[in-house]
């Protein structure tokens, strides 16, 4: 058996049987080594080596969480909390199927697209914005696995389908580079052209997910009280230093490119404030940081998983199978492509790493069946997207669960990972596959 595959099978089975995600990324990144001949002692040393290249991501995560406290203590985002809730009251809790719940996922999904290109600080917001609202959605009886999957439509669809910000990278830097890197003449593809159709699949799965999960779901409202409902007093100046935080910690991000910075300058600007008293400093900083370390421990794990799975060498091998089992069909051809591109996509929990991996033996193979330059750039695109939304490992994923799970009644794997892989993964093949063969 291929190794990828069974380190993938291993991991899965495990996260779905509700073992912790961490714990499973080593199961099966070991199983998978021992399959790929690597060894006990060699697949631990490959696990231990990619650790690393988790660990700005997760330190990153981590003072976003202890900037996330500050701006709660701040009362920004329990202002706009207490704003919904008092048309919460007009309505009645009999209004939860009403005006207020769509504004509210509207809000939601505007800010996650924009965070992918306007201000682009990715998941960043989520523990910012989420947690204070997590009290209306509530008393509105929201589906959470809904929330889930709009946050994850508005962190994927962006970056695969408008060339700005991190699509900027995703599109033109990794996609159309490794493409053209591989053999194929790039010049003049609208990218945006070869990927608007595997965008409207993702647009379909959104719809779907609004139609699946728009009964009410009932939570105990007592949990969120405890956790997020504490009282939190704010005026007019807290509500401006919460402003300015946030808009150096932006213009920082935006300025370094590093939301480490951008995260400890906002810090620092509460700190300086008043806001966040010198001596409640140690502690909000360590509640923050326990608020993400899950998001951070899954991340590295993540990073030694995808590591292992490098060093076994049988990536290339499972794409190089691929290519044997296609033939001449082009139907076929696409079929196979985009189902290893899933494969190593939610393996690896990351599409920006997964386009490298497979554009080498894909592009000549999308050259061999006779398809365009715009349809070999949508087959890539795609099989490097899918994936990302439905992988335990993705931040895709652990980003909504994050914000959703913080009084503990939202499940990482069955109401984040497995509501976002079926709703988008399933169609994204489908209009993956329709693209390719019309383009």
């Amino acid at each position: 058996m291929n190794a990828v595959i069974a380190a993938v099978g291993i991991m899965l089975i495990l996260s779905l049987c509700r073992v912790h995600v961490v714990v499973a990324l080593i199961a099966g990144a070991i199983a998978g080594g021992m399959v790929g001949g690597l060894g006990i002692e060699a697949s631990l040393a490959a696990f231990n080596k990619g650790l690393g290249g988790g660990a700005t991501v997760a330190l990153s995560y981590a003072l976003l969480g202890a900037f996330a406290v500050a701006i709660a203590k701040s009362g920004l985002a329990h202002a706009l909390a207490d704003k919904a809730l008092v048309m919460v009251g007009r309505q009645g809790d009999s209004g939860g199927g009403g005006m207020l719940k769509w504004m509210l996922i509207g809000l939601l999904l505007t800010v996650a697209i924009s965070s992918q290109n306007i201000l682009p600080i990715h998941i960043a917001f989520i523990p910012l914005l989420v947690p204070p609202l997590l009290y209306v959605i509530t008393r509105l009886q929201i589906d959470r696995r809904l929330i889930a999957c709009v946050l994850t439509f508005g962190l994927v669809t962006p970056y695969m389908f408008l060339p700005v910000g991190f699509g900027n990278i995703f599109l033109n830097e990794i996609l159309l580079a490794n493409v053209e890197r591989s053999g194929v003449d790039v010049t003049g593809v609208n990218v945006s052209h070869a990927m608007l159709i595997p965008a409207m699949g993702m647009l379909a799965g959104l719809l779907m997910a609004l139609y699946s999960y728009r009964r009410k779901r009932s939570y105990d409202v007592s949990r969120v009280e405890r956790t997020e409902r504490v009282e939190v007093t704010y005026n007019r100046r807290s509500l401006i230093v919460a402003g300015v935080a946030v808009a150096v910690a932006f213009g920082a991000q935006l300025w370094l490119d590093s939301m480490i910075i951008g995260a400890l300058l906002g810090f620092v600007v509460f700190s300086a404030s008043g806001i966040v008293r010198w001596k409640e400093t140690d502690d909000l900083f360590t509640e923050g940081m326990k608020m993400m370390a899950m998001i951070g421990f899954i991340m590295i794990a993540a990073s030694g998983f995808a590591e292992v799975m490098r060093e076994t060498g049988e990536i290339q091998g499972l794409v190089d199978a691929s290519a044997a089992w296609i033939g001449d069909s082009k139907g076929i051809g696409v079929l196979v492509m985009l189902l290893v591109g899933l494969l190593v996509t939610v393996g690896i929990g990351s599409s920006f790493s997964t386009v490298p991996i497979i554009a080498a033996i894909f592009v000549p193979l999308c050259i061999q069946l006779g398809f365009s330059p715009l349809a070999t750039v949508c087959i890539v695109g795609t099989a490097g997207a899918i994936g990302d939304a439905g992988s335990p490992a993705s931040d895709s994923t652990l980003g909504p669960t994050a914000g959703l799970n913080v009084d503990g009644q939202h499940n990482h794997i069955w109401d984040t990972v497995v509501p976002t892989f079926l709703h988008y993964n399933l169609p994204l093949m489908a209009f993956g596959w329709v693209g390719a063969m019309v383009l």
